[in-house]
């Protein structure tokens, strides 16, 4: 079919319009009389937009091109959509699927990194704690052994920083001074933890360990505040009488293993509690990677003084060599306190980066459950006699750590007045 539109030229004749001195009306009747088609463009015209109403005037003209300049119109009776305007809405229209699946693939990616965090986690705490416990069994000396932790630590972390594999901080002296404290209960929470483990079996400093949560809503009442809920107060006491259980049935009990696990609980909530009373200006605050490497240096500078006035110089070659005439294989030592030191330093920093990237109550679910694997492993490893009380006794600790967790994802309904 031949097109109907003819280009406009100065050969192309144009009918005149004609004058409106043979058309006299008053006012009145101008208003009766309905437009014409051309004065009703041009009326329609002042309402609308200046691209608009330059269309709408072309469109009065059966024999006019629209230029090519302005852009499509939208669907509507008097501009019905072309093909190629449904060409372009189903264009733009694939951004946004796209980016709804790039959305849920995304998801998914987060999902499974975090599973395969939480697995590392749990595998380097395990690791952690046999290699750990098979060298305080033979090298009694847990100030020595900790500090020697902290310096592997403290080397990872500055090869870390030197890599660029993370950002290196800019500590401030206001910052320093806030962390100088929870430096100082982190090294004490690591090294009562290492006392504890080589006086008792490592299921049973675990099932201490799992009182957590009650030094947790103590400490945050006199020092921060916060009231607890009646369910927050109610998980604490399957956790409380689990403990004492398999305290009581506990065959390694000994009150120094006892006593440094529950410090150790202590020192560790304290450090807990003091970020969140301290740390408040976000601007200062440093990530949570950052701030439990710096921790971890101080940790080391604090320790490694301590451990030489406390226990003297143990790793000397005169002391290791007088070691070895009795019977202790030196290399297998090393060895494991390398592996030791290593699982150490990489469990708190994926369990810091998971803290990142999850709630702080997921977290603490997340630690519970790895609490019930790290003391299933080491009695498996260790072939730890256990009674069936002492073995209620912990179930019912872990339950009740597990209840606190979910007691804290509960939010408070408001009442409405």
């Amino acid at each position: 079919m031949q097109s109907t539109s003819l280009a406009l030229s100065p050969s192309t004749p144009f009918p005149k319009p004609r004058s409106r001195r043979l058309l006299p009306r008053s006012s009145s009747t101008r208003n009766e009389l309905p437009l014409k088609p051309l004065e009703r463009g041009a009326h329609d015209s002042a309402l609308l937009p200046p691209r608009a109403a330059s269309r709408l005037c072309f469109a009065s003209r059966p024999n006019a091109q629209v230029p090519a300049s302005f852009p499509p119109p939208s669907s509507s009776p008097l501009f019905p959509r072309r093909k190629e305007d449904d060409t372009r809405a189903r264009a733009a229209s694939v951004p946004e699927s796209v980016e709804d699946d790039s959305a849920k693939l995304s998801g998914v990616a987060r999902t499974l990194r975090l599973g395969v965090m939480f697995g590392v986690w749990y595998l380097l705490n395990i690791c952690y704690n046999i290699y750990n416990k098979q060298v305080l069994k033979v090298y009694p000396f847990p100030a020595t052994v900790t500090a020697f932790q902290c310096g592997c630590g403290t080397v990872i972390i500055l090869l870390m920083w030197a890599s660029g594999l993370h950002p290196f901080p800019r500590l401030t002296r206001s910052q320093l001074a806030t962390i100088l404290p929870l430096a100082a209960a982190h090294t004490m929470g690591n090294l009562l933890t290492n006392i504890s483990l080589g006086r008792v079996v490592v299921s049973f400093t675990h099932t201490i360990k799992a009182m957590e949560p009650f030094f947790t809503v103590v400490l945050a009442s006199l020092f921060l505040g916060e009231r607890p809920s009646f369910w927050v107060v109610s998980s604490l006491v399957p956790t409380v009488g689990g403990v004492a259980l398999s305290s009581l049935t506990e065959a390694s009990f000994n009150w120094i293993g006892f006593g440094s696990a529950m410090a150790s609980n202590l020192m560790n909530q304290s450090r807990n509690v003091f970020s969140k009373k301290f740390m408040v200006n976000k601007e200062e605050a440093l990530d949570n990677i950052n701030l439990f490497s710096v921790m971890m240096i101080i940790s080391f500078m604090f320790l490694a003084p301590a451990a030489i006035f406390m226990e003297g110089f143990k790793f000397t070659p005169s002391y290791l060599q007088s070691a070895a005439s009795q019977g202790l294989n030196i290399k297998e030592l090393c060895v494991r306190s390398i592996l030791a030191g290593f699982c150490f330093h990489s469990y708190q920093q994926v369990s810091y980066g998971i803290l990142q990237m999850v709630s702080p109550v997921t977290h603490s679910v997340g630690n519970c459950v790895k609490r019930v694997v790290v003391i299933v492993s080491s009695v498996i490893f260790f072939q730890t006699p256990i009674s069936p009380i002492n073995s209620l006794g912990t179930a019912l600790a872990l339950a009740g750590v597990f209840l606190y967790s979910n007691a804290k994802r509960m939010k408070p309904k408001l009442k409405v007045s």
